[in-house]
Formats: structure tokens, sequence, C-alpha cells
């Protein structure tokens, strides 16, 4: 490279024809059909379907008109973010020529994998169709006329319809990453505050489509059956007991945002650790160096693992949380008698409908330089996102007092509003704390990764080591705990959008870097994204901080409807589940087993996919010599091809046991109950299975994303020049810690979000056969 640079030219100057990695359109059907459409007829018929759904929404509840007009609203702002976003320009001609090899094999990779999953979730569709088609009854059910049939075509129904939703969500946030990623490296060559609004609106246009979506589908699901049943007319279902209906919807959610993490988490890390080994430490070349072969697999994976898999990964997030809030202020509002229950079954559509508001005024909130021509960055990026998340927490204080006072005050206890409020209260500071909490472990201006990269110094073993509410019911008991408990869940999630936001801004400023280090820019500008790409690693980390602590208490939430659920099926009382009893305990051993299980075939997956990544680039090196003199281009499309196909591959196993392990361990002990005359057995074994599951779940995934967000920044702060700086023996050692911790933070620890909320989602589902 010196000799090139000595005569005038650089790999900069030679053509640029990256391998071609799809060979159609890879757009949906959908939103192909829907482009032919001529546009007036476009809006025309916008305006029909809006009508119709504010129809449906006025003949529910005046509510459900003040969610819909805001998750309108909040589109349209959505549309204006891309207009934003896309005006922006794309940089020199070898940036754009980056982009869209990174483009052709996201999208590609995408229209695979979501191929593959919706064929699972079809025939998954039918089972619980058959499941439902022959299952008992509650009372309730049998009572409003609501028959078997009908009960099974509406879960179907909300299943497929959250996996569709689910999809979209993960489209979403791959489509709007893809096309920001050379933006972003084309501010970067102008201003470091530029470069971060346009990463963040980028992030904030994917935030707000997917808390809409959530919102929008559950809302209109929810409409839809209560005018289609006739809910609270003589004779038809109540509407406390409407939001049951709804859990098919969370499921299919769960079902296709754990298929979505898990092929797209061991895509990304079995690029970037194939990437990492053989690139920077057998060869010595630098990150996202466009000599290594894997480097646009590596980009590539930034997408589909962290953008794409993260929009379904909260999309599901947020829909089990509010399913479950409803079906818990249904409950109660039923035992305390109240006389309009909805206002606490719809209270958690109208706090994340007031999200979209304090989220949108946070990420405005954070504006460009006014000085242009300013090179380096002048300010750290994570206090500005701090202070536009400082922002979104206030508001969210106060739309959330707002929301308490206007749906959940009853005169039965005029005071209940204010408790619920503070319950809101903890909840939001809680999830402050987890942001704060995570930062702290994970950002190299704190001590404890800055001791981490002094452990590199003495070799690669020791940095894996050091790596590693005033209601009460008929009979005048207090019931209102529970639902306080799913209002700090809600407080919690009030600025889903916002951290969303925080958490797409990360690979957007990784693909970024990529693109600017293969395009062979100045180092100042280099020295930009670097920035940004640390800090996105820490906002990662903090929000799957943020989402694993939401799943533990979305679960909690969802267990307790399974109790309920269960109870009504069985009419047998279901309070308590005692792991005295030996079949109990097992069931409760099988739910610890399960997780660290999981985690092992996720990590194992990664592990294979990147030893035929390394042996690629390998055989690459050898076999093209002038790889290395910049005089051969590497087989780019050979590395994409062969992480998409082993990632599609390795992620059937566990995905497959995730979904199969609680039904077989809860129809084998159903029928061992059914011999010894204990009639909840295996009800009670999945119970337990669940709580075991969710308690070591949650350490699990703490551990692996905090691990492997720590060992990534310790890398990043060594290569700022501590320690030796970039290519000495301690920046060897953190590159190997990095390999380790990337399917820590990135495959397994996600996953394990999906997995806690998909388990409760499944048994809640699939109660009836246990029993």
């Amino acid at each position: 490279m010196e000799e090139d640079m000595e005569n005038g030219r650089s790999y900069q100057e030679r053509p640029r024809t990256f391998s071609t990695v799809r060979s159609k359109s890879s757009i949906p059907l959908a939103f192909r059909l829907l482009m032919r459409i001529n546009p007036r007829a476009l809006i025309i018929l916008s305006l029909l379907v809006f009508s119709g759904v504010l129809y449906v929404g006025a003949s529910t509840s005046p509510i459900v008109v003040f969610v819909f007009c805001i998750c309108t609203l909040s589109l349209f702002f959505s549309l204006y973010l891309t207009k934003w976003v896309l005006a922006k320009d794309e940089g020199p001609p070898e940036m754009s020529e980056i982009s869209d090899a990174i483009r052709d094999g996201a999208e590609g990779f995408f229209r695979t994998q979501y191929g593959t999953i919706s064929k699972m979730a079809c025939i998954l569709a039918f089972v619980i169709l058959g499941i439902y088609l022959f299952r008992t009854t509650t009372p309730q059910q049998e009572a409003s006329g609501l028959g078997r049939a009908t009960s099974a075509y509406i879960t179907v129904a909300s299943f497929l319809l959250g996996a569709l939703c689910s999809g979209i969500a993960g489209f979403v946030g791959m489509w709007v990453s893809v096309r920001a990623n050379v933006r972003v490296s084309s501010a970067a060559r102008r201003s470091a505050r530029e470069a971060l609004q346009i990463a963040v609106r980028a992030g904030g246009f994917s935030a707000i489509v997917v808390v809409c979506m959530a919102v929008f589908g559950v809302a209109i699901l929810y409409s839809t059956f209560y005018v289609w049943l006739g809910v609270d007319s003589p004779g038809s279902m109540k509407v406390t007991d409407l939001p049951l209906l709804l859990v098919g919807y969370g499921f299919g959610a769960s079902f296709v945002a754990l298929f979505a993490q898990l092929g797209g988490g061991i895509y990304t890390k079995a690029a970037d650790v194939g990437a990492d080994l053989v690139g920077k430490v057998e060869q010595g070349i630098p990150e996202d160096d466009p000599r290594n072969p894997a480097v646009i697999a590596d980009l590539v994976g930034d997408n589909v693992g962290d953008c794409a898999a993260r929009g379904a990964d909260l999309f599901e997030s947020i829909a089990a949380e509010i399913i479950s809030a409803m079906i818990l202020g249904g409950t109660m509002a039923q035992r305390c008698k109240i006389e309009d229950p909805s206002g606490f079954i719809l209270f958690p559509l109208v706090v994340h409908s007031f999200d979209l508001v304090v989220s949108s005024v946070g990420i405005l909130s954070i504006r460009g330089t006014r000085d242009p021509g300013l090179i380096s960055p002048i300010e750290d990026p994570m206090s500005i996102m701090q202070k536009g998340y400082s922002v979104t927490i206030m508001l969210a204080v106060l739309t959330f007092g707002v929301s308490t006072r206007w749906l959940l005050y009853t005169e039965q206890a005029p005071s209940a509003w204010l408790n619920f409020a503070l319950c809101g209260l903890v909840g939001i500071i809680m999830a402050y704390a987890f942001v704060w909490i995570s930062k702290y472990y994970t950002d190299y201006k704190y001590e404890p990764v800055r001791l981490l990269a002094l452990s590199s110094s003495t070799g690669h073993g020791t940095n894996i080591i050091a790596g590693t509410s005033g209601l009460v019911d008929e009979s005048g008991n207090p019931t209102g705990g529970l639902f306080g408990t799913a209002v700090a869940t809600m407080g919690m999630l009030s600025t889903a959008g916002y951290v969303l936001t925080m958490d797409m801004f990360g690979p957007i400023a990784d693909n970024a870097g990529g693109i600017v280090e293969m395009s062979q820019q100045p180092e100042s500008v280099r020295e930009i994204t670097d920035v940004l790409d640390a800090v996105g690693n820490t906002t990662k980390a903090t929000t799957k901080g943020f989402a694993i602590g939401s799943a533990a208490l979305a679960s909690f939430l969802l267990f307790s409807a399974y109790m309920d659920e269960v109870a009504s099926f069985a009419q047998l009382p279901f309070k308590e589940v005692d792991i005295a009893v030996p079949e109990i305990f097992v069931g409760g051993l099988l739910g610890s087993m399960l997780i660290f299980l999981f985690s092992a075939w996720a990590c194992s997956a990664v592990g294979k996919t990147a030893q035929e990544v390394v042996n690629e680039v390998r055989r690459q090196f050898i076999e093209r010599p002038g790889i290395m003199d910049y005089k051969e281009k590497p087989d780019y499309g050979r590395c994409v091809a062969i992480v998409a196909s082993a990632s599609l591959r390795e992620m059937i196993r566990p995905g497959a046991l995730a979904i199969i392990s609680p039904m077989a361990v809860g129809v084998i002990f159903r029928i061992l109950g059914h011999s010894t005359g204990q009639p909840l057995l295996g009800a009670k074994v999945v119970a337990s299975m669940l709580m075991f599951a969710t308690v070591a779940g949650i350490l699990m995934a703490l551990f692996l994303n905090t691990a492997g967000g720590a060992w990534d920044n310790a890398k990043k702060y060594i290569e700022t020049g501590a320690l030796g700086g970039k290519g000495s023996e301690s920046h060897k050692a953190a590159v190997t810690g990095d390999t380790v911790g990337d399917p820590f933070k990135d495959t397994a620890g996600p996953s394990l979000h999906v997995l806690i909320k998909m388990l409760a989602t499944i048994t809640l589902v699939m109660a009836p056969i246990f029993l």
C-alpha cells in the first residue's frame, strides 16, 4: 500500500465493483404492490382505511380514538424524519458503492430469513388451530357464546397478525439503517454533531414506527373484537374478558422476534468474529479494512442482527407488556366491581401513545452544530444523547401523571390513581437507573472498562478472566398490588421510543465507520466515526439492560395471567406453586437448564459459522496473495453467502428448543398427574419451569450483555491510543476478548430477552393442553 501511495495511486482509485449478493428485488411483495398504485388512489385508499379504523374505534371508546389519532400523527412524524434523513448526501461514489453492497446483502438475507420464519409461523398457526378446536372452554366463554371454533380462529388470526407486524418492525429497522449509514459517513467529513444528528433521527424513525405499530396493532385488534363480538351487550362477552383474546398477538410477535434475533445474531457475530480473528490478529490489518474478505458480511450483520432483530425484539416487548397489563387491569376492575373498567384496560395504550409524543420531542431536541466547518468532535456524543433522554424522562413523568388521573381515577378509591402514578414513577426511575448502570459498566470513560483494558496488557487469558394501591375486592381484600406492578412496568417502558432510538443509533454508527474505513477517508473522519461507534456500543448495552428489565416485569405479569387462566379452565384454585413437591422442583430445574442449553447452542452456532468464515478468509489470503497489496479484490460475496446460509441453518435448533420444551414438559407431567390424581400437575410444573427460567434468564442475560459490551469498549479504549494502541499486544488480547464477548452481547444475550417473554406467552396460549 505504501508503494502505491508513493506512486500516487491508492486502492481507493481502483475500480470498486462489489460482488452481487442478491438476484432479485428484496422488497416485500406487499410494498412492491403498493409502489405500483397511483399516488392519488393510494391516498384515497389510505383515507378510507383510516376512516374505517376511526369508526371502529369510535364504536369502542373515545380513548381508542385518542390512541388512533396519536399513532397516525406519529406515523406522519416518522415520514418527516425519513424525508429529512434521505435528503442528506451520500458522499463520494466509493462510499455509495460500499453502501449499496451492504444494502444488497442485508435485504437479500432479510428476504430469505423471513421467508423461512413465515413458513414456520404458518405451520405453528395450524398447530394452534388444532389445539383450540379440541380444547375445553371456560365458563365465561360458554356464558358469552364464544365457541371453540370462534376462539380458535381469533387466536390464530391474532398470532398471524402479531407475527406479520413483528416482521414489518424488523424490516423497518433494517430498511432505514442501510440507507442512513452512508449519510452518517458523509456527514462525518463535515461535522461530528451533524453525523450524530443524522444517526439519531434515522434511529428515531425506526423507533417511532415500531412503537406505533405495537400500539396500533393491539388497539385495532381490541376494537375489532369489541365490535364484532358485541362486547358488553346482553348475553355476550364482558369487556374485562376481552384482553385474553389478544394473547395470540403477543405470541406471534415473540415467535418471529426469537428467530429474527437468533438468525441475525448468529449472522452478525459469526462474520464479525471471523473478520477480526483473521484480519486483525493474524494479518494485522485494521478493522473494516477493504482487504478483508469478510468485511462486507460484518457490516451487513450489523443491520440484520442489531437493527432488524432489535426492532422485532422491542416490538414484541411492548406488545407483550401492553397485553399483560390489559389482562391484569380487566381482572382487577372485575374483582373490584368498577362500573366502567375501560380506563384500566386501555391505560397501557394511552401510556405508549404519550411515549410516542415524548420520544419525538427527545429526538428533535438533538440538533446539529451551527458551525458545519468543525471537523473534530467538540462534545461527547453520549452526553448529548443523555440530555435528550433527560428531556424525554421529564416529559414522561408529566404525561404519566396525566394518564393515571384521566384513566385510573375511581370514586371507590379517590386516591388510587395517585398510588398508581407513584408506581409508574418507580418504573421510570428504574429505567433511568438501568441506563446509567449499564453505561458505567460498558463505557470506557469509567473504571470497570479501563481495568479490563489494563488486564489486556498481560495477555489474552487475563483479558478473558477480567471480563467475566387503595382498591379492595368484593370481600374487602386489597387487590391493586399486581396491577401496580403492571403500572410500574408501563412506567419503565414509557420512554421506549427514545431508548430504541439510542439502540438503533449504534449499528448505524458502526456501519458508518466501516464505510469510512473501506472508502479510505482521512484519519480525522475515522476518528469521528470511532467516537460515535464507541458511544453506539454503550447505547446498545444500555438498551439491552433496559430490555431485560422490562422482560422480567412483563414475564411476571404474563405469569400471573397464566395462573388466572389455568384456574378459570380447571375451575380449581391456582394461587401458588410449591417447589417442595418433587415433580414441580424438577420443572424448575428444567427451566434453568433450558436457559443454559439455549445460550450454549446460540454461542455454539456462532462458533461453527465463524469457523467457516475464518477458513474462507484464510483461503482467500493464501490463494490471492495480491489482496494484501491491493492488486486483487477479495470475494466479499462468498463470505456473505457462507454466513447467510449457516446462520439460517443454525438458528433452527435453539429456536425449536424454546418452543417445544414448555409444551413437551406440560403434556408429559399432565399425563403423570392424571395417573396420580393431581389434575393441575402439568400446569404447576410448567409454572415452575417458567419461574426458574425467568430468574436464571435475567441473570444470564445481564451477565452476557454487560460482559460483551465491556470487552468491546475495552478494545475501543485501547484503539484510542491507550496501552500501546492499535497493533500492540494489548490490542491483540483485547480483540480476543471482544471475539469472546461478541456472541455473548449480540446473539445469546439479546435472544434470552425474547426467550423469557416467549416462554410466558407460549404457556399462556397453550395452557389448555396442560390440563
